[in-house]
């Protein structure tokens, strides 16, 4: 996402106009980013009132606010945390932006995907590009592209030694007593701007509809919840933000500094909730004006700390009355994630842009689940086995789930935009990829070969498993063709061809016990089934080939839009039931939860 991009598609969505919705573009609006564009010198970076201010009232999930764009449909989970689907392709199937940050959701069910660490009242633009994508904003993925940015630095007017504002916003939302507060404020002189951003945001369990009433009360859940109350859909978040910039006549330095910390999270579709999620990040970034053309430059750090376990809704066992609480199931995951971005916008001649980019992405992932109960003193002890064979399937060693996790991304594109004339502009791209896996050793809540669990998922499992070439690296081909024309400022058509790739992240390759228990707490796409992991899995190819027809006024506040488009993908990861005992594929059970294993 460039600087003056994010501004000049602020400045020009009219305040009546959903600022998203003009981002379903295959291009965006404002597509050229060399120095043909306002000087860094010259940007005041002042914010514009838009849509985005009555929806962010509406909601605490960042993802939400894309719920009206064209071909964006949202995966409801917890009540911050809702995952994005374009086109059908949701997860880590897209790409998905924070500040120019590429996030990695650190957790076995997805809990903190990218844009839950940014608040609504945060957020400054959003774009999506749900058909052709191109390969300066894409990578590592088969479906389209989400960027979030945080508003851009406001500096004072050169006739002004300094320009000082704040804002205090809150909220109330009465169905489950949702209320937040969010404050800002900032200091500015020409050359230097300081802002703080911060939000709160807390809510109960939210009230059902009717039809919910009839099936909770035909149900008979004995959970002791009100009828009308959907259990495990309360939250609780802290966002902050520090922002520094300095300017020159041709250069912007940009320092970002951020923290989450999220004390709860329930999940309604999930058999796990988040009980605290941390989140610090340091975001750094220089944009220069060159004589040939424009050079971008960032890294960044993300550090993660996550915890699961049964929240207050899931520790009362379902049945009647007097109700069990049942035993805790600690998780935890660490996640680190650090970036480098080098990017050059070449202006070629008036007719032709280049750009061209370097990325690299280091993934690190530890996930673990301490013994619960933790003091195993008083245990039983086996009358036919001198060993304590009646442990708790989750005792007396850490179950290692994710051990040393890594996934590391290198990536290098050229993409060749040219305006043919003022109504033809056409783009061509390629990206080259090149993406390692590796794990640990991994082990077992029980190595005990006399335990009940041995044959079912500890022991045998993790010495198959630690027996094998862990290591995997793929070299992934993207190319994009499009060509777009304009006959006026009221039409546009377009046509394009993409090849995009997208390896399998830590869990699709790693989940490794074929204990029951385990396989279900590895499940990020919240169906409640259990999932077990393949080392073998091939990339997914997706071949997409798209169309669009727009009729719109001249100020884009109404648009009639066709886009069909056909996606075909080769060695989709899918998953198939599985039979866990014999390590062989099994006939799926309709209508009941299974084990499946992710597969091409």
């Amino acid at each position: 996402m460039n600087f003056r991009r994010a501004l000049l598609v602020l400045a020009a969505a009219p305040s009546i106009a959903p600022v998203a919705a003009q981002q379903t573009d295959t291009l965006p609006p404002v597509q050229v980013i060399g120095h043909r564009d306002t000087p860094i010198s010259q940007a005041s970076g002042a914010p514009t009132r838009s849509s985005l201010l009555s929806q962010r009232a509406a909601t605490s999930d960042t993802a939400s606010l894309l719920q009206d764009v064209p071909g964006v449909s949202l995966g409801i989970a917890g009540g911050m945390s809702s995952l994005p689907i374009v086109r059908g392709l949701g997860d880590d199937r897209l790409r998905i932006k924070v500040d120019g940050m590429d996030l990695v959701a650190a957790c076995p069910n997805h809990m903190n995907p990218p844009l839950s660490y940014l608040d609504p009242s945060q957020v400054g633009s959003l774009h999506v590009w749900a058909g052709i994508t191109p390969v300066s904003v894409g990578g590592d993925s088969i479906g389209g592209t989400i960027v979030a940015e945080s508003a851009p630095p406001q500096f004072a007017p050169a006739d002004q030694e300094r320009i000082t504002g704040g804002e205090v916003g809150s909220f109330y939302r009465s169905n489950n007593e949702a209320r937040g507060l969010n404050v800002s404020a900032g200091y500015a002189t020409p050359t230097f701007a300081a802002a703080y951003r911060g939000a709160l945001a807390r809510a109960g369990n939210y009230t059902a509809g009717d039809d919910f009433k009839t099936f909770a009360a035909t149900g008979n859940p004995g959970h002791g919840l009100p009828l009308d109350e959907v259990g495990s859909s309360a939250y609780d978040a802290r966002n902050h933000a520090l922002d520094f910039a300095w300017r020159g006549e041709t250069r912007l330095v940009e320092l970002k500094l951020g923290h989450q910390t999220m004390p709860l999270q329930l999940y309604p579709n999930q058999r796990m909730d988040l009980l605290r999620n941390s989140q610090d990040r340091i975001n750094a970034r220089l944009l220069s004006d060159q004589r040939w053309g424009r050079l971008d430059l960032r890294v960044y750090h993300e550090a993660v700390d996550h915890y699961m376990d049964f929240g207050p809704d899931k520790q009362l066992v379902y049945g009647a009355a007097p109700y069990v609480v049942a035993t805790g199931m600690p998780m935890w995951t660490k996640g680190r994630t650090t970036g480098a971005v080098a990017r050059a916008d070449i202006d070629l001649s008036e007719r032709d842009l280049l750009r061209v980019g370097a990325e690299l992405l280091l993934h690190r992932l530890d996930d673990w689940w301490p013994p619960s109960p933790a003091d195993l003193t008083g245990m039983l002890v086996s009358a036919t086995n001198p060993v304590q064979a009646t442990f708790a399937g989750m005792a007396p060693d850490t179950f290692l789930n994710i051990n040393g996790g890594r996934r590391d991304r290198l990536a290098g594109f050229a993409e060749w935009e040219a305006r043919w004339s003022p109504r033809w502009m056409s783009l061509l791209g390629a990206r080259v990829e090149r993406v390692t896996t590796d794990t640990g050793p991994v082990q077992g809540y029980n190595s005990v070969a006399g335990h009940p669990m041995y044959s079912t998922g500890y022991l045998i499992s993790a010495t198959e498993f630690n027996a094998l070439d862990r290591k995997r690296a793929d070299t992934n081909v993207d190319l994009t063709v499009l060509a777009r024309h304009t006959p006026d400022e009221t039409r546009s058509v377009e046509l394009g061809f993409a090849r995009k790739v997208r390896s399998p992240n830590l869990y699709e390759r790693y989940s490794w016990s074929r204990n029951a228990m385990a396989l279900v707490m590895n499940n990020f796409v919240g169906d409640g089934n259990g999932y077990l992991g393949n080392p073998d899995l091939k990339p997914e190819v997706a071949h997409t080939l798209s169309a669009s027809a727009s009729w719109h006024s001249a100020d884009r506040t109404s648009e009639f839009r066709l886009a069909p488009f056909y996606t075909r993908v080769t060695d989709y990861v899918d998953a198939v039931a599985w039979d866990r005992n014999a390590n062989v594929a099994a006939a799926p059970v309709p209508g009941q939860f299974g084990i499946l294993k992710y597969m091409n």
